[in-house]
């Protein structure tokens, strides 16, 4: 992802969430710091699809952190990366949506939210034996539904290599960092991971014994250019 490449409408934040330890890549996030603006769903959803990134928050009530999310084709009641970059933003420490409230802190320079492994939608985990075979697609394998593809680069020390694939209808082949899955992922097996993911992003998960899971990651202002 290139910065430069980046073209919105003035009043938009975008972001990166789950940069790598080099400060690259991360998942594109738009965030319109005031809902107002676009009140309805069907100019949510119109925006979202417009802007192309994975996911769009808007927020509703920036004190309270109500905020409500959307992919380029539907409305989402829950989703990972935007939650981390959209506390990131707004310095939250609780954000609210459908599922419930989602606490959310800040530790050095990770940013990180709680959140419970039923509130992410379906993903359809699928391990492979070497992190040089996920390297190795050249796309989304054959089949339908959210699929997310790993593979252990070192077990004991809970490194994991994945890239994610949502196979739906929306122009998103393949998404760069994804929470929700890496909750999923963290919460099957019962243990901490730090995750490389696409090109080079890096999220870090760590379960709590009362059944959450922490999600955390690195987040930046993109440089963009608004269109007025």
């Amino acid at each position: 992802m290139n910065d430069s490449d980046f073209d919105v409408p003035a009043g938009i934040d975008v972001l990166r969430v789950f940069c790598g330890p080099d400060g690259r890549h991360g998942n594109a996030l738009g965030v319109v710091r005031d809902g107002r603006t676009y009140p309805d769903r069907a100019s949510r959803q119109e925006l979202a699809r417009r802007l192309g990134f994975s996911e769009t928050v808007f927020v509703d009530d920036p004190e309270r952190g109500h905020v409500d999310i959307y992919t380029p084709g539907l409305r989402l009641p829950f989703a990972g990366h935007p939650l981390v970059g959209t506390a990131w933003l707004l310095d939250l420490e609780i954000l609210e949506l459908p599922v419930g409230e989602v606490f959310a802190r800040q530790d050095g320079e990770f940013s990180w939210i709680t959140a419970r492994p039923e509130w992410a939608p379906p993903r359809t985990l699928e391990r492979y034996e070497s992190a040089a075979e996920v390297e190795a697609l050249t796309g989304p394998p054959p089949g339908e539904g959210w699929l997310y593809v790993w593979a252990w680069e070192d077990e004991a020390a809970g490194r994991v290599r994945a890239r994610a694939f949502p196979r739906r209808d929306d122009n998103i082949v393949e998404d760069e960092a994804t929470g929700a899955a890496a909750l999923l992922l963290s919460a099957e097996l019962g243990r901490a991971l730090n995750i490389t993911q696409g090109r080079g992003s890096q999220i870090l998960t760590a379960p709590a014994p009362d059944g959450t899971v922490e999600i955390g990651g690195r987040v930046a202002l993109a440089a963009v250019r608004a269109r007025r």
